[in-house]
């Protein structure tokens, strides 16, 4: 519908490709994006790894894998289009272990049914001609898996909005969301803006902003921290491509794993340790509010007595480098604690429910005129693009 103004939550990478999608696609349509930090892309997509997913681990029909293997090709044309980083360096997904070679199986079955392009496993042989340092007894091959540089591609989707005559409103925190006649009332303390519709992209955040906007409660932001060490300058050379585990399916997580970055760095992680704050980048940063927020609610109780176990073994290695790089090493087995320095860390808003299921797919919520995105993990930033034209569908009622 022309001449409407739609706001959007959240620069981060999904808000700004929705913004885009909607100024792009919707002449005539103002958007303008809320953001309450200086510069966009500071959270989630700021500390992304940079991997762009194939869409290898995803049930197949849902929306992660839908959205995945069509927010590849979208995304790759963009970053060639724009001269933006974007590196088919492949990956190899590794078992050690016999027991894990049914998983693997698993794995190339779900793969397939995604149309993941040129994936094939390999021998204990092949691995050792694509990664000469690496251990493992079979792997899956992916050589389009990518890597890329998504703060730029951020900043690039903002520039965007901008040209195409939205805004983007940075130090703008969002305090408040009230419905007024014909729609919807945004303000950042005194500072307020009308909107006709309004797209809910807070990461971190989105339980919170939902909540303003009188969604329900479920589910609710886990923060896990997620902390890498980078192999020395001197052993990068070890690892051409990027190499994972073999993924436990009881976790949304992939694994500790050698990934390397546009800029010639490699970096070894994530772990996935309960941040004490919902932005807690390091380990001493602590939120009573995010804390209190989490003890109160049920499902943190159900998750914490089905996983204590894993999350005592993930903070082992979060405060001892030979601890973490104990897992890694079944990969690389070459790499030890001397060979890395501890790297950055990034926070995963992890969606759960009150039952204490982690939430594994993306969820989008429809409140009126409000859409609210609940849940958008890994492969979000892979799949912006595609997960940008799925809400702009929602939001004017084409999906």
């Amino acid at each position: 519908m022309a001449d409407e103004t739609i706001g959007i939550v959240g620069a981060g990478i999904v808000g700004l490709a929705t913004a885009r999608e909607i100024a792009l696609r919707r002449p005539g349509t103002r958007v303008v994006v809320f953001e309450k930090e200086r510069e966009v892309s500071l959270h989630q997509t700021g500390h992304n790894s940079g991997v762009v997913h194939a869409g290898i681990y995803y049930r197949p029909g849902s929306l992660k894998a839908d959205l995945c293997v069509r927010g590849v090709a979208l995304l790759r044309e963009y970053c060639q289009d724009r001269r933006l980083p974007y590196e088919e360096i492949g990956k190899l997904v590794v078992a050690v272990r016999e027991d894990e070679l049914g998983r693997m199986a698993d794995l190339y079955e779900r793969a397939g049914n995604n149309h993941v392009p040129d994936l094939r496993k390999i021998s204990k042989e092949e691995i050792k001609e694509l990664e000469p340092h690496a251990g493992g007894i079979a792997a899956l091959h992916s050589p389009r898996t990518a890597i890329t540089d998504y703060p730029a591609i951020a900043r690039e989707f903002a520039q965007d909005v901008t040209d195409s005559g939205g805004e983007v409103r940075l130090g703008f925190p969002v305090t408040s969301i009230t419905g007024v006649p014909g729609g919807i009332e945004v303000a950042s303390g005194q500072d307020r803006v009308r909107v006709d519709r309004l797209v809910l992209c807070a990461g971190l955040q989105s339980d919170s902003v939902a909540q303003l906007a009188q969604d329900k409660q479920e589910p609710r932001i886990i923060p896990f921290r997620g902390e890498y060490m980078l192999l020395r300058p001197d052993r990068t050379h070890l690892v051409r491509g990027l190499i994972y585990p073999v993924p436990d399916p009881r976790y949304p997580f992939l694994g500790v794993h050698f990934t390397p970055r546009v800029d010639g760095s490699v970096e070894v992680g994530p772990n996935a340790v309960l941040a004490l704050a919902r932005e807690g980048y390091r380990r001493s940063r602590i939120s009573p509010r995010d804390l209190l927020g989490l003890a109160a609610y049920p499902g943190s109780w159900k998750m914490a007595a089905q996983h204590w176990r894993t999350g005592i073994r993930e903070y082992r290695g979060s405060l001892s480098a030979t601890a973490f790089m104990k897992d890694a090493k079944h990969y690389v087995p070459g790499v030890g604690a001397k060979d890395v320095v501890r790297g950055g860390a990034g926070v995963r808003a992890q969606a759960l429910d009150r039952d204490g299921t982690l939430v594994d797919d993306f969820r989008i919520h429809r409140v009126g005129r409000i859409t609210a995105v609940r849940n958008a993990p890994s492969p979000a930033a892979t799949a912006s693009m595609a997960i940008a034209e799925h809400i702009t569908a929602a939001v004017f009622g084409d999906a």
